[in-house]
């Protein structure tokens, strides 16, 4: 897991080019005045969701993990919690979406949580099991991008 801000002048060098790639599309569009939607950067191998989302308590948004492709989520406005814990492979399915590559878990432990503000992202690997939109403070709508990135780039 890889947690900063496109605010703070790193040039992301020392990052896998394929990431580099996700974090110079955040850093390039406006989105807060996009629409909804999928946007392809690189063919089917990075693309980014642009969404709006409500945040809410822990115990109603399930963990979740990946296997074919990363997560770069990216908070364009209003704040939340990200939940992450290390995929030790001990953890119950509660379900496993194949054609969204989305795998959800009954329950996690040793679970952390960071505090994301606009700018921020947040890389999450197959190996990192995550919650996001956690409220931080009081529920509120929030303007996020996640940026897919194939494992297979890396």
């Amino acid at each position: 897991m890889i947690f900063s801000s496109i605010k703070n002048g790193d040039t992301f060098e020392s990052y896998p080019k394929a990431i580099q790639t996700a974090l110079d599309y955040l850093k390039s569009h406006d989105f807060a005045s996009m629409e909804p939607g999928v946007y392809e950067i690189q063919g089917r191998d990075i693309y980014a969701q642009v969404f709006d989302a409500v945040t809410v308590e822990a115990d109603s948004k399930h963990a979740e993990s990946h296997e074919k492709y990363l997560d770069v989520q990216y908070l364009v406005s209003g704040k939340e919690r990200l939940g992450f814990t290390k995929n030790t492979g001990n953890y119950k399915v509660k379900e496993h979406i194949k054609e969204r590559d989305l795998i959800f878990y009954e329950s996690v432990e040793d679970e952390g949580y960071i505090e994301s503000r606009p700018g921020c992202f947040c890389v999450f690997f197959p190996s990192d099991i995550h919650r996001p939109e956690v409220i931080s403070g009081e529920s509120m709508k929030l303007r996020k991008v996640v940026v897919k990135v194939s494992v297979s780039l890396l």
